[in-house]
């Protein structure tokens, strides 16, 4: 008995960080939509290039070491690494072996990325700059200028997934030669049965399922320090607060039903943050009957650019829910001197 309650306790707790996961990463597709509709195209490409850019240099080569990817030959490794890190996030990914200097990566549809009809507003320049800022770099990033990536399809594009291949050519590549596309050629079949594994004993499913969740949260954390970076302070705090606002009115009810938390009253929107903050890995208690004091805020611990401005993420956001919950949850704010944690928030 003690046992299966143990059980139902864990999946319970599972079930809050997958919420959390959907939380961040509906934040993550919304801020792009951001940035592309109160930006332009020209801005948010170069934005989610930046994101991209930064994550494949802070995680593509410690990623192949935690994967047990490093000894495989760089087509190969970098395919595998793509497929087995974005499976370990909910993410549809394919990879299909042609060769150790040829290896397949396909992205079917449903794209992650682009969630349900958010994927109609993205434009082809916004998702090649995807490739450019990752895919197009993991040759440099292993210290092989022959490796290049070769883009077959885009889903945003009208076609059926995302797809291309790696592949090391006998000279270096010149930076116009790292991205190239080639939308007369088709990956080959997907079989599972041929696809890589993680090892079960390194990767129990307590590990698999924090990764889950902060897979989708790691793409916030380099997302607003790269927004403040590329658009200055103020219109990062803008695009911030307002894609948080925005995502957080539309999936408070989902993000409820995970966490076990009621709506409606200023004290049940406590409740569920109080149930958020838990189940993201912060530290929070309640101070009488409308304050939390947020001790941590560890999705942005150690980002070494960190600005004030980022907190607008959590600000939007907690606005947003409220603003689900309930009508007429006044949220507020109240910063540590950097900015940062501890927080504030009065509820009322």
């Amino acid at each position: 008995m003690v046992e299966i309650q143990h059980d139902v306790a864990q999946e319970a707790k599972w079930q809050r960080w997958r919420s959390v996961a959907d939380l961040y990463h509906a934040y993550f597709t919304g801020l792009i939509l951001t940035v592309v509709t109160r930006r332009g195209t020209a801005d948010a490409a170069e934005f989610v290039f930046r994101v991209f850019r930064r994550q494949q240099q802070e995680k593509f080569l410690s990623g192949l070491e935690k994967l047990g990817l490093a000894h495989l030959p760089p087509a190969v490794a970098a395919a595998q690494y793509h497929y087995l890190s974005n499976w370990i996030g909910g993410v549809h990914v394919e990879y299909m072996y042609e060769s150790d200097r040829k290896a397949w990566i396909r992205y079917p549809p449903p794209r992650w990325i682009w969630r349900g009809t958010a994927i109609c507003g993205v434009p082809g320049e916004v998702s090649r700059a995807m490739l450019r800022g990752w895919h197009a770099n993991n040759g440099v990033a292993l210290g092989n200028l022959g490796l290049g990536f070769v883009c077959t399809k885009q889903t945003v594009e009208g076609q059926d997934g995302l797809e291309g291949y790696y592949c090391e050519y006998d000279d270096d590549l010149e930076l116009d030669r790292r991205l190239v596309f080639a939308r007369h050629l088709e990956a080959p079949l997907f079989d599972p049965n041929k696809a890589p594994a993680l090892p079960v004993e390194s990767w129990p499913k307590p590990r698999l399922e924090k990764a889950y969740r902060n897979y989708a949260m790691e793409y916030v954390r380099t997302a607003a320090p790269v927004a403040v970076q590329v658009f200055g302070p103020d219109d990062a705090a803008y695009l911030l607060h307002l894609t948080g606002k925005l995502i957080g009115m539309q999936v408070f009810d989902e993000v409820a039903r995970g966490l076990g938390a009621g709506r409606g009253t200023a004290k049940d929107f406590a409740n569920f943050l109080s149930l958020l903050f838990d189940a993201q890995g912060d530290e929070a208690e309640l101070e009488g009957a409308s304050a939390i004091r947020q001790r941590t805020w560890k999705l942005m611990d150690g980002v070494s650019d960190y600005h004030p401005a980022c907190a607008s993420v959590l600000k939007g956001m907690f606005e947003g829910l409220a603003a689900g919950c309930g009508r007429r949850i006044d949220v507020g704010m109240a910063p540590a001197a950097d900015g940062g944690a501890p927080l504030t928030w009065s509820i009322r």
